[in-house]
């Protein structure tokens, strides 16, 4: 009987965590704090495959958390852009979910991987040359690899999920993607070769 009545309450507290958490009062709060938890989950992940295969000699902690503040930016660049095209484009129809994937592609997408490269470029305190030449090198390929990821997860996204749970969905599939990117931003250049 007191498991029960234990079980009630700690429902009970989940269900009225869940209605603050995503309601209009802190429903920002809860986008960042979900993109900030993930994209560290998603560094993490990727630095134990990293360590795994003898790339890195040990958990680099100031990655991981550089890594978390990116996903703070690119949850407030997601949070609102979501907003916005909901209230844009408020129906659910087959046409205005093919043009919010589109929007999404060719200007979210696009913003968004250029704020990750400039939010770590702030915090690595690279040079305005420097984040040139990381955009050059590698945001064509995590672009590459939206256009195979996005298109259809955010068919789902603006077609069946409610607008609340849109950016927590959107975290929910980039996790493997964070991964990803993590991979990308992390990767050593190969070195030149010698001729002899």
């Amino acid at each position: 009987m007191a498991l029960r009545v234990l079980w009630k309450r700690m429902a009970h507290a989940l269900d009225r965590f869940h209605q603050l958490a995503f309601s209009p009062k802190y429903l920002l709060y809860t986008n960042i704090g979900i993109s900030v938890g993930l994209s560290m989950v998603g560094d993490t992940m990727e630095q134990s495959y990293e360590r795994f295969i003898g790339e890195l000699p040990g958990w680099n902690r100031t990655r991981t958390v550089r890594m978390g503040i990116s996903g703070l930016t690119v949850g407030l660049v997601c949070h609102y852009w979501y907003k916005h095209l909901d209230y844009l484009f408020p129906k659910r129809t087959y046409r205005v979910v093919v043009i919010k994937i589109l929007l999404d592609q060719f200007i979210c997408s696009p913003f968004y991987i250029a704020v990750f490269f400039l939010t770590m470029a702030v915090l690595e305190d690279n040079t305005w040359e420097e984040l040139q030449q990381e955009i050059r090198d590698k945001a064509l390929v995590l672009y590459a690899a939206e256009w195979t990821v996005w298109p259809l997860a955010q068919f789902i996204n603006f077609l069946l999920i409610k607008p609340q749970y849109r950016v927590f969905y959107d975290n929910t599939i980039s996790l493997g993607y964070d991964i990803y990117t993590s991979q990308v931003k992390y990767r050593k250049k190969p070195e030149p070769r010698e001729d002899s």
